[in-house]
């Protein structure tokens, strides 16, 4: 049955994901003319996928499970060693649903709220400024507001470092040599002072507010009753503040779009409302952020003519899938307005992964996501007024992963609107 299904012939891939970075499984799904192909990734048999019918395949907790699938190289830089991306069945449930309480409404309003101030109080700043680098601004502005939502204590002058070695955990994702190694560094002391803050709650030395992200994973305990030991509730607490800080891929992206697309500057001042959501998320969907994801095959199954074995390696195509053009119009094109329309299929629209968060792996922070994005265009739009030099280079590239605009989107002359 699986000889149906094409084949990458080469003898190893991995090079040519390197090369080819975001557009790896697109292009040879579309050279073949499938949803899904065979390739070998550092020796290994992969099956790689794409499209609405693969993300509904892939998120089906009793076909695949998320253990064996991230590299050890993954765990060690973005996500931790056995975090929560990495855990199936009741331990991942226990503590999936840890992230969904603090990032429920009230959460996310909560961090909307933060960052409307300390955005507003930047701009203040920037005002004094020759030059604004948005990207690492904004990550700086974010490590704040994550550490203060979350209760953990962090110095004014230790923020520029902090966020410096999130976005380095973040930035080593599809790295080798020197950005794999600056990102490892980066989790090591990252790790070394969440540790240090938990144990310190433990022992009373340091008071965390109750219901908050820093008492909760203090307290937290297993299914079966077990508390997570200093440093595992180190780690998961990481992985409520680094992704708040990766917001500041998506606000570089987002100053980028109003630059390229001052159409919408004019329809985010007039229209607001449902427009500012629709610019939101089709920043998501067009924009390069995650470009797949991994999981293996939980239980035998047959899908389009092939055999899924039990332990294989799948890859779903998240860039591809949002860039389908039998799920969306002329997707190579930026059109806010086509989220007027949209369904709301959580197969089809996988920026963060797929199908629902309270039960999958989909990333339960979106709502954050989009709510801080639109605080950040409401102040490119309305709050400030800015200059794009034309000495940086805002193009990015699909190759690299993650990527962001190359300069960062500098802005310089920055005047609050009064």
């Amino acid at each position: 049955m699986n000889s149906e299904v094409p084949k990458d012939h080469s003898l190893d891939n991995s090079l040519a994901l390197m090369q080819e970075g975001y557009e790896f499984i697109g292009n040879r799904c579309k050279k073949y003319g499938a949803d899904l192909f065979e390739a070998r990734l550092l020796g290994q048999k992969v099956v790689c996928m794409t499209g609405e019918e693969a993300a509904r395949i892939f998120y089906d907790n009793e076909k695949f499970q998320r253990k064996g699938a991230a590299p050890k190289r993954v765990q060690k830089t973005l996500f931790g060693v056995n975090a929560v991306q990495t855990k199936d069945g009741a331990v991942h449930q226990g503590r999936k649903m840890l992230f969904m309480a603090l990032l429920s409404p009230d959460g996310v309003d909560e961090v909307r709220k933060q960052a409307e101030t300390y955005f507003r109080e930047a701009a203040t700043r920037w005002e004094t400024m020759d030059k604004v680098v948005l990207f690492e601004e904004a990550a700086k502005i974010l490590c704040k507001i994550a550490c203060e939502w979350a209760g953990v204590p962090l110095k004014d002058d230790e923020a520029k470092k902090n966020a410096e070695d999130f976005t380095a955990m973040i930035d080593a994702f599809g790295a080798v040599g020197p950005r794999h190694w600056k990102g490892r560094r980066a989790r090591a002391r990252a790790e070394e002072w969440i540790t240090e803050v938990i144990e310190k709650v433990r022992a009373g030395e340091l008071a965390a507010r109750e219901g908050s992200a820093l008492h909760s994973w203090a307290v937290y305990r297993e299914p079966d009753g077990e508390p997570l030991d200093a440093k595992m509730a180190a780690v998961e607490l990481i992985n409520v503040l680094r992704p708040i800080v990766a917001i500041a891929t998506f606000i570089s992206f987002s100053a980028l779009a109003l630059h390229e697309h001052p159409e919408c500057k004019e329809k985010l001042r007039t229209e607001g409302g449902e427009y500012r959501e629709w610019f939101a998320e089709e920043v998501r969907r067009f924009y390069p952020f995650g470009p797949f994801v991994g999981a293996r095959v939980k239980n035998t199954f047959t899908w389009q003519n092939y055999n899924f074995e039990e332990g294989q390696l799948v890859l779903l195509d998240m860039y591809g899938t949002n860039h389908d053009y039998r799920l969306w119009e002329f997707p190579d094109q930026f059109h806010p307005e086509r989220f007027r329309d949209w369904d709301g299929n959580l197969f089809k629209f996988i920026p963060q992964g797929g199908g629902d968060p309270a039960k999958g792996h989909r990333c339960p922070g979106e709502g954050v996501t989009v709510e801080v994005m639109k605080v950040c265009q409401d102040l490119l739009v309305n709050g400030i007024t800015y200059d794009v030099p034309e000495d940086q280079d805002l193009s990015y590239s699909l190759v690299r992963m993650p990527t962001r605009p190359e300069s960062g989107f500098i802005m310089a002359n920055i005047k609050r609107v009064k």
